[in-house]
């Protein structure tokens, strides 16, 4: 855990719990609340997309605490593009990062061959990764079609109790999402 943990020692135990058995978080980030799970777990991923509406094949974010976590994704990579990804980290920029070695379930990497990855500055994000020990999905929280929320009123009016668990916190001080980076061209996409 984080020395610093902005989670508290009760929460902790219990979003692990939360996360390994399938929930589905609201927690602050850089920008919007995001909405969250693990990554490997098919149906809680599919949980957060009904409550987004969001089809499949766009894919989720992944963000982690550290770069060991996404290390995985690293590793295959050519080292220029390790150390570009690496640049902008931790911090508020999403890297597209092919996935080489099909690491990552289609129901998280959607039509595409990469994945969105972020290693977050955001003290919560950051607790929350290191409590579940993995990188979670991370997606905005709102509806398809409507505004993220940045406020926790929001987040309850979209979702109410269909969420195992609001964590609460201040949101970072940036303005708009994370931007998102494509490591193979160099675009911005975001």
């Amino acid at each position: 855990m984080l020395a610093t943990s902005p989670l508290s020692a009760w929460q902790q135990p219990l979003i692990r719990r939360s996360l390994r058995t399938g929930g589905v978080i609201a927690y602050p980030t850089e920008a919007v609340w995001g909405l969250g799970c693990d990554p490997w777990d098919q149906q809680a991923v599919e949980r957060i997309l009904a409550l987004k509406q969001r089809p499949v094949e766009k894919g989720v974010i992944l963000v982690a605490a550290s770069v060991e976590q996404v290390q995985f994704l690293l590793d295959p990579l050519p080292q220029t593009m390790q150390e570009q990804a690496m640049s902008f980290w931790p911090g508020p920029v999403t890297c597209l990062l092919p996935d080489l070695q099909r690491q990552v379930p289609d129901w998280v990497r959607g039509r595409h061959t990469s994945i969105a990855v972020r290693v977050s500055d955001h003290p919560v994000v950051r607790a929350l990764c290191e409590t579940a020990g993995m990188p979670l999905v991370s997606t905005s929280c709102n509806p398809a079609g409507r505004q993220p929320a940045r406020h926790i009123w929001q987040v309850r009016r979209y979702f109410g109790n269909r969420l195992d668990r609001i964590v609460p916190g201040a949101l970072g001080g940036n303005r708009n999402p994370s931007r998102i980076i494509d490591i193979v061209t160099g675009n911005q996409l975001r």
